[in-house]
This record gives C-alpha cells, sequence and structure tokens, in this order.
C-alpha cells in the first residue's frame, strides 16, 4: 500500500532548487522532438542562448518580454498567496491597456510628467476594477473564482474589439481594427536609445520589490499569507478575510493592468485586440516556477522570455517550429508541479500484513 505522508516545512533553499531542476528536466524532455526532427540538440539550444544573450539587441529584447511577464506573474503570485485563483490577468491586461490608451490618446492634455503617472494609474486602476467583480462574488456569494476570472477574459477580449471597431478606432489607421495611438507625452521612455526596452521594466522591478516588502515586512503580508494557509482559522483569529481577499484582488489584478500599461505606453504605441501573445497565461507559468516568490518571479521571467525570445532565433536558423518555446515553458510547469507534490509528501510503501500475523 501507498501512503503519502507530509514532509515538514518547506525551505526556501529547497524550493530553489526544485524550480531550478524543474526548468532543468523541461530543457532535456523537449529535446526528445527535436532529435526527431533531425536537429542537434546542442545546436539547436546553443542558437536559442545566442539567440537571448548574443547581442545587446538580443538581451534588451527579452529583458523586453520579460517586463509584462514579471508583473502578470506578480499578480498570479500576490492572488495564489491568498487562495485566490486569479486565472483572469489576460483581460486584466487588456483592461489596463485599453484604460491607457483612452487616457494617453489625447483625453486629457498635461505635460509629460504628469501624463505619463496618470496613464500609469489608469491602467493600473482599470486592472484592479476587473478583478474586482470576481472577488466579491466568491466573498459574498461563493462562486467559484477560477470560472469567472477565466470566463471574464474573453468578455473583455470582445468588449476591447468592439471599442477599436467603433468609439476608439482609429481615423488614420486606414480601416484596421486599432486605436488612436498614444500621444507622446503620455509614452513610458526608453531604457536605451534605438532600442525597444522602455521603463515598463522599471516599474516591473519595483513592484517586484514592492511585492516582496509587503509580503516580509508588513501586518498585511501576514494576513495575505494567513488566509492563504487557513481562512477559517485567521477569520478566527480576528483576521478580516473579506476585506484581506478584496484588497488582494485588487492588488492582483492592477499588477496586471500595469502589463498592459507597458505594453502600449511603452512598446507598441496603440491598442490592437493582438497585443497579448497570452502573457496573463505565462504569468500563472512564472508564479508557479518562482514559488510564488516575488524575487523569484523575477528569475522565473527572465528565463521564459530567454526561452521565447531564443526560440524564435532558432526557428529561423534551424527550421524547427519555435512552438518548441510553448512545449518547454509546459514541461516546466508539469515539472513544478509534479516536484511540488514530492516537496510536501513523502511516499512511504507500507506492507499490508495478514490478519492472523495482526492478530499476534
Amino acid at each position: 500500500m501507498i501512503r503519502f505522508e507530509p514532509r515538514g516545512p518547506v525551505t526556501a533553499l529547497r524550493m530553489i532548487g526544485i524550480s531550478v531542476a524543474a526548468a532543468g528536466i523541461a530543457l532535456i524532455l523537449a529535446a526528445v522532438p527535436m532529435m526527431f526532427a533531425g536537429v542537434s540538440v546542442f545546436e539547436a539550444y546553443g542558437l536559442m542562448f545566442k539567440g537571448a544573450f548574443g547581442s545587446l539587441f538580443a538581451f534588451t529584447e527579452m529583458l523586453t518580454r520579460a517586463t509584462p511577464l514579471i508583473l502578470t506573474g506578480l499578480a498570479a503570485a500576490v492572488a495564489f498567496r491568498a487562495k485566490l485563483w486569479n486565472i483572469g490577468a489576460e483581460g486584466q491586461l487588456y483592461a489596463g491597456a485599453l484604460a491607457a490608451v483612452a487616457v494617453g490618446s489625447g483625453a486629457l492634455q498635461l505635460p509629460a510628467p504628469l501624463l505619463v503617472p496618470t496613464v500609469v494609474l489608469a491602467g493600473a486602476v482599470a486592472g484592479g476594477l476587473v478583478m474586482l467583480g470576481p472577488t466579491l462574488l466568491k466573498t459574498r456569494l461563493g462562486v467559484d473564482e477560477v470560472v469567472t476570472t477565466l470566463l471574464l477574459n474573453f468578455v473583455i477580449l470582445l468588449f476591447v474589439q468592439m471599442m477599436l471597431e467603433g468609439p476608439m478606432k482609429d481615423p488614420m489607421g486606414m480601416g484596421w481594427p486599432q486605436s488612436e495611438p498614444i500621444l507622446d507625452e503620455a509614452a513610458l521612455p526608453k531604457l536605451i536609445a534605438r532600442m525597444r526596452i522602455h521603463w515598463g521594466l522599471v516599474i516591473a522591478l519595483v513592484a517586484a520589490l514592492g511585492v516582496y516588502f509587503l509580503f516580509k515586512r508588513t501586518v498585511w503580508g501576514f494576513e495575505i499569507r494567513a488566509v492563504g494557509e487557513n481562512a477559517p482559522a485567521a477569520q478566527h483569529a480576528g483576521i478580516p478575510v473579506t476585506a484581506t481577499f478584496i484588497r488582494v484582488g485588487l492588488l492582483s489584478g492592477a499588477l496586471a493592468g500595469l502589463a498592459g500599461v507597458g505594453e502600449v505606453a511603452g512598446l507598441k504605441g496603440y491598442l490592437t485586440a493582438d497585443l497579448s501573445p497570452g502573457f496573463g497565461y505565462s504569468g500563472i507559468v512564472v508564479a508557479m516556477l518562482a514559488g510564488l516568490s516575488p524575487i523569484g518571479v523575477v528569475f522565473a521571467a527572465l528565463f521564459i522570455a530567454s526561452i521565447f525570445v531564443g526560440a524564435d532565433s532558432m526557428s529561423r536558423a534551424t527550421g524547427v517550429s519555435n512552438y518548441l518555446a510553448d512545449l518547454i515553458v509546459a514541461m516546466a510547469l508539469l515539472c513544478v508541479l509534479v516536484s511540488g507534490l514530492f516537496l510536501r509528501f513523502r511516499i512511504r510503501i507500507v506492507r499490508r500484513r495478514s490478519g492472523r500475523e495482526a492478530a499476534e
């Protein structure tokens, strides 16, 4: 008979080791389809590394790709710490982007030092308000937030498409469904001239440090951890569980909304329906790979971004589909989930004794 016995507390060092091992195992498993495709594994991974780190342009592209992943990863990590299963970061990202474009495309005439923070704040508020609805449904009516946040992604995306085909459509866009461009005064400045990397990366890193400080040094962070560990016990101890869930939902949605702000105000300059290739869903992988650690989210996002950017470069050189990146990311998530089981439980094989032996 197989028995699962709980282990002791999971140390941070062990969690880091599990995440690194999961990433390594995912790369090893992804080598199998490469070999069937007739491609040298070492050559392919070498090209992937070069495509992500081989030049200043490649490195900045990787950081640019990592920026929204850090923010959506933080959004998932914050919510999951409180056992609030936010699967709607994709929709919250689009809501933040829509609000940023609405404010930053000419609705307000302000100088850049005032307009840029206003655009950033508008995107964060929009993302937070989107998450407020599912959070209230969970706390007031007991509605499963996994269903509501997931389905809300499609509702928001359809709403964005409606706005891009209607009131917010760019009259100079030659018929393409896109918004009016962000004003230069509302755009996030570039960090390096003639590169796409922008101040959204700084915002993401500051957000990671802020969430780390929140978890480790504040009463609210303690309340989040307590509610996540055992909500009824936290309620019995006097912690306001409902208020904690609402605050967590607002913060989680705001972080995802900031990812949308960075994509339109720092990178693309206008909003389209294909703004995100799935950053909201990839953020869940980032958060799980990081063990819900805010600092770990930064490194996990860099790893995922390097895989995506490197796979694009490798695909052009070898002809192997860049969908290999999705395969690696999916395998990394599966490895983290499986290793998490063994991290928390010890498997013991117990032999059943016969009735006579038991009586003796």
